[in-house]
């Protein structure tokens, strides 16, 4: 086709036409600002979300995460130092609350509602230990607290791994942590 020939569309006079351009901008600029009030939203509801169990765990481990005991009984190398086991203790909470909140934004507590009894689970009987092992001396309870946590993420992980791969991903390195305090436990049982 010869490009000399083509004209350009002239505008209508027509007062009823509408300019799609105008249009097309203020629905774009409507939907960018949506998109940044979601965004927004998304950040209080996961920093919600990851702060929550933070700050439960901190506050267990200030209220009954020290013991001299610990301190003084002689570990093997693969028993972390008291510090150690809270900074952990701290992080996996963290991490679940991350795992938990990707869940549900994906929707995975509404559709299957199983899947949060299963995480709130989990965070009650970690919450336990601290006070089972450290204030009470309860190291049998403790372990099988400890087991229960470790059962719990393992649930945790096959439900949120549906919902979304990679929140079950990050609760592998949970289930690690869980499985290494489940063995400290046991060491504390056995001495």
């Amino acid at each position: 086709m010869d490009s000399q020939n083509l004209t350009h569309r002239q505008p209508s006079h027509d007062p009823s036409a509408v300019d799609t351009t105008v249009v097309d901008d203020t629905t774009n600029i409507a939907s960018q600002e949506r998109q940044k009030v979601i965004a927004k939203r998304g950040l209080k509801s996961m920093g919600i979300a990851v702060s929550l169990p933070l700050i439960l765990t901190l506050t267990n481990i200030i209220f009954f995460g020290a013991n001299d005991t610990y301190k003084l009984t002689h570990k093997p190398n693969w028993v972390p130092p008291i510090w150690a086991l809270h900074m952990a203790c701290l992080g996996s909470a963290a991490l679940m609350g991350l795992c938990g909140w990707i869940v549900w934004a994906e929707g995975g507590f509404h559709r299957k509602p199983g899947t949060v009894g299963l995480y709130l689970g989990q965070l009650g009987l970690s919450l336990m230990w601290d006070p089972l092992v450290f204030r009470m001396g309860a190291n049998g309870v403790g372990l099988l607290v400890a087991l229960g946590v470790c059962y719990a993420l393992v649930q945790c992980y096959r439900s949120f791994k549906q919902v979304n791969q990679i929140a079950g991903d990050l609760v592998l390195p949970c289930l690690a942590w869980a499985g290494l305090l489940a063995f400290v436990n046991l060491k504390f049982l056995l001495t």
